[in-house]
């Protein structure tokens, strides 16, 4: 029996005797099967040739990415409290070397994940910290390992402490969610987005999409939805879901400026 990895968005599946026959995250139009079709690995297999990096960003904020990259190749984002690290967004790999640094980083209490792509090997991670997983109950039916770790909420937000809160923000995925740290957390305040909102190319911006890889907008009521949910909170900085991914300040204006140019474009007024 494995937990077997889908190559292609990296979840992590139940235990099976065999391979899965299907990743339904995959075969959803928002994702994508690849060309080879569909192909499966497992954390022992992962480990032989991958690592993950772990990187300062500024204080209380770490990324952890794998290399080379694997699946979508999104980094998550350890944000250190007194009270307990949260790990935002997950990656597929978990070995010894990274639960060893990030045990010396203060561990983690709570992991919460902005929408199924970076579901990842979340429960893996979970069960290895003795730490909550916070998922939204609206993308319960994503949730292809299911486990006592998993806390499911309904809010529109949610505190997980003083300071880190939760924000359903929707997008392409109906419980697509944000989290927003507070300036005594991150200085000056930033909002941890995966690519509920996307940084783009030319930092200043960002984006919004029913899906990435195959190209299918969002329309305009769902991105008025994302900028009113986090209207109420400042932030000045906004952390994608990669390593250069990053709005660096003035950050809530651009979310604004970004929702008229994208909602012009839309209806055809560009």
């Amino acid at each position: 029996m494995s937990n077997y990895i889908c190559v292609t968005c990296g979840i992590q599946f139940a235990q099976t005797p065999q391979s899965p026959e299907h990743c339904p995250i995959c075969e959803d139009e928002r994702q994508y099967v690849g060309k080879d079709g569909q192909q499966w690995t497992t954390l022992s297999k992962l480990r032989q040739n991958h690592r993950n990096r772990i990187e300062r960003l500024e204080d209380n904020l770490y990324g952890i990415g794998t290399e080379p990259k694997f699946a979508i190749g999104q980094r998550a984002l350890l944000i250190q409290s007194d009270v307990g690290n949260v790990l935002w967004d997950c990656v597929s790999l978990i070995d010894d070397e990274t639960i060893g640094r990030v045990n010396e980083l203060g561990g983690v209490s709570a992991i919460a994940i902005s929408h199924p792509h970076y579901y990842a090997s979340a429960v893996e991670w979970a069960i290895a910290f003795n730490a909550k997983l916070y998922l939204h109950a609206a993308d319960r039916q994503w949730v292809v390992r299911p486990d006592p770790c998993i806390q499911f909420w309904e809010e529109d937000r949610l505190e997980l402490q003083t300071g880190i809160t939760l924000i359903k923000a929707g997008g392409h995925f109906a419980g697509g969610t944000v989290c927003h740290c507070d300036a005594e957390i991150i200085k000056a305040g930033a909002l941890l987005t995966g690519d509920v909102i996307q940084v783009v190319a030319d930092k200043r911006w960002v984006s919004f999409m029913y899906s990435y890889p195959n190209y299918i907008p969002l329309s305009a009521a769902k991105v008025k939805y994302i900028v009113d949910a986090v209207a109420p909170y400042e932030f000045d900085r906004i952390y994608g879901a990669w390593w250069d991914a990053i709005v660096q300040t003035d950050a809530k204006a651009s979310v604004q400026k970004s929702a008229e140019r994208y909602i012009r474009a839309i209806k055809g007024a560009n």
